[in-house]
């Protein structure tokens, strides 16, 4: 194991530590309104990608895409 591998294990290690302590800190249970609040900010962000993919594979925006290529 090289110096970066140990470097990168040693990285992980500690953010999981981190996490673990958060988790125990918290007693690992969320209010249901944080539960509510996430679950709603989740489902904003999929029609947010939903629209930008209709965008994006909309034939006239590859079509300009493919112009300001050349």
């Amino acid at each position: 194991m090289g110096p970066f591998e140990l470097a990168a294990v040693a990285i992980v290690a500690g953010c999981l530590l981190s996490a673990y302590k958060v988790y125990k800190k918290g007693g690992g249970a969320a209010s249901r309104a944080a539960i509510d609040s996430m679950e709603a900010e989740i489902r904003s962000l999929k029609a947010r990608i939903s629209a930008l993919e209709s965008i994006v594979t909309e034939r006239s925006f590859q079509l300009k895409e493919e112009i300001s290529r050349l």
